[in-house]
């Protein structure tokens, strides 16, 4: 069964590279407000510190993160999809992180990509695991953002979790009302009976004194049928003091088994305790997916071996300029169509071609010409000499 996990690695690296999405992938997207914890409770389960922390809009790629589990292996290293066959160490992903980040356009101004980072973590300690980290859920955009930066991570979180092979892992903090959980109202926005949904409850040890959170684990508040596991994650202090992961497991545990309500469920708290839950529930989803996944597989297999015999090679020259006339009148056809907004494949979540282009010349765009002052480095000298030598020619 553990062999699954790592096939279904090898499809999604297959799929980023074609660019297509013939099929839902069973994986488990992680989702959260910002500050809820996500990046704690995913270095938590892989043991190392590795994602790049900061203020804002710190996630804004979606990350693929596979686990490999590899027990004879004795050093560690992580592999991009993006830069094959280079080995990287967890400082090195920090920076290649931020830097694949950078560089793609569509990430200026801290704005949000939904090109994905495909990440490989090779080690003798994690269990075999495919999460996929997405942007923190904001309200307020900040600076340069697009003023519509909380409906962009909407539809990009949405894109991911409405695919029914997916499983959400809802990270939310423990010390505010769980109705107002970002990550539990959008789950049930397309789980709304909880059936693939597992709850994360992060930030426990910083509740009111007197406090406890036993009524969610306990699935009496909102039930999810896969329930609801607390983890204590480093605080910022710990992480400014360097404090590294094992440490921080060893508090985990020593606060689960020490706390007067928590120590009666011991057993079901904890990063470890999750790390096991969600190798389980993957495992037992692919294997009730893989029918589906087989079919749907050797569907589009033949659907591509079609493309390629009609991809034939070309003997003839008229042959090979009419085929590149037609490559060439298609895509410009196609470009006509998103332009006058007749393109049947674009989205429905978002603005494309000709509307976006209106709209962003008839709002920010307008909006920032009209605050440009022409006159503000000229004195008023320079404005009454200029009106002088108009009047006279």
């Amino acid at each position: 069964m553990e062999r699954l996990i790592k096939v279904i690695n090898k499809l999604q690296d297959a799929f980023t590279i074609l660019g297509e999405e013939p099929l839902s992938l069973p994986q488990i997207a992680v989702v959260g407000g910002q500050s809820a914890g996500k990046s704690s409770v995913l270095e938590n389960i892989v043991g190392k510190d590795f994602l790049p922390r900061g203020s804002g809009i710190v996630t804004r790629r979606p990350l693929v993160l596979k686990l490999i589990n590899e027990p004879d292996l004795k050093v560690e290293y992580c592999e991009f999809l993006h830069l094959p066959k280079k080995k990287f160490t967890y400082d090195e992903v920090r920076k290649e992180i931020e830097n694949a980040t950078e560089n793609d356009p569509r990430c200026q101004n801290k704005s949000i990509s939904d090109v994905p980072i495909n990440l490989t973590v090779h080690s003798p300690n994690v269990l075999d695991l495919t999460l996929i980290d997405l942007p923190g859920l904001t309200r307020v955009a900040v600076g340069d953002q697009p003023k519509d930066i909380n409906q962009q991570i909407r539809a990009l979180i949405l894109k991911y979790i409405q695919q029914e092979n997916t499983i959400i892992l809802a990270v939310s903090p423990a010390n505010i009302d769980l109705a107002n959980s970002d990550a539990i109202q959008l789950a049930k926005e397309v789980d709304p009976e909880g059936f693939r949904t597992v709850g994360v409850l992060t930030k426990l040890d910083l509740m009111d004194k007197g406090t406890n959170a036993m009524q969610i684990l306990n699935n009496e508040v909102i039930p999810l049928k896969l329930g609801y596991i607390p983890v204590v994650n480093r605080s910022q202090h710990d992480i400014d003091q360097k404090k590294d992961i094992k440490s921080q497991w060893s508090a985990e545990d020593a606060y689960f088994s020490g706390h007067p309500a928590y120590r009666m469920i011991k057993n079901r708290c904890g990063t470890e305790y999750l790390s096991k839950v969600l190798n389980k529930t993957l495992m037992q989803h692919i294997k009730n997916c893989l029918p589906d996944i087989n079919n749907k597989i050797a569907t589009f297999t033949n659907l591509k071996k079609n493309e390629l015999a009609e991809l034939a090679e070309l003997n003839d020259d008229a042959a090979k300029s009419q085929a590149v006339l037609g490559c060439i009148v298609g895509y410009a056809q196609k470009f006509k169509d998103k332009m006058e907004g007749n393109d049947d494949d674009a989205t429905v979540d978002q603005l494309t071609g000709g509307a976006k282009l209106r709209s962003m010349f008839q709002g920010q765009f307008l909006k920032n010409i009209e605050s440009v002052d022409v006159l503000s480095s000229l004195a008023p000298a320079q404005i009454r000499n200029v009106g002088c030598t108009t009047c006279i020619y």
